[in-house]
């Protein structure tokens, strides 16, 4: 028997369960984030956007109701590798005047993971005729834009502070 043929439906399914697996472990990796970050501004951001992560899981189990799919999760590879390297990271230069400014780059690059990932679900569902589950994937995607600029903001402060030292 042949393979069914893959849709866009089915690239839509694949990578939603990709993006719920990355955005629970994007709450984790803002906790343990928050507890590495030295700089108040910094740590506070990585709180807050893990409060608004959790509620981002949320509603991707509100896009699956939505498109009558169970929520199922798939390993990202792409978020594995990234937390990963995240790892390495605050092990070589946790506690050193760069460790704030490795610590944002990690953040960013999960943030400019997530921006691209929720961009294309939210086209994708428009134009599949899931009108109502891409106007909650945008909010996250404008969420996760805001997220950014405000670690670009941050980053910049703890760069020239990180050459200072």
């Amino acid at each position: 028997m042949a393979n069914k043929e893959k849709t866009l439906d089915d690239a839509f399914y694949e990578t939603l369960k990709d993006v719920y697996w990355a955005e629970k472990q994007s709450v984790k990796a803002l906790k343990k984030s928050a507890k590495a970050a030295e700089h108040d501004d910094l740590k506070q951001a990585f709180i807050t956007h893990g409060e608004e992560s959790a509620v981002q899981v949320e509603r991707l189990q509100q896009v699956f109701e939505l498109i009558g799919k169970t929520a199922r999760s798939k390993t990202c590879e792409a978020m594995q590798g990234i937390t990963s390297e995240m790892e390495e990271d605050l092990e070589d230069f946790g506690g050193t005047p760069a460790g704030d400014s490795v610590l944002a780059a990690c953040a960013q690059a999960v943030e400019h993971y997530e921006i691209a990932r929720y961009g294309t679900l939210k086209t994708w569902a428009t134009l599949l005729g899931h009108t109502d589950a891409a106007k909650l994937l945008d909010e996250t995607l404008q969420e996760e834009k805001k997220a950014d600029a405000l670690l670009t903001k941050i980053a910049q402060k703890l760069n020239a502070a990180a050459k200072a030292a």
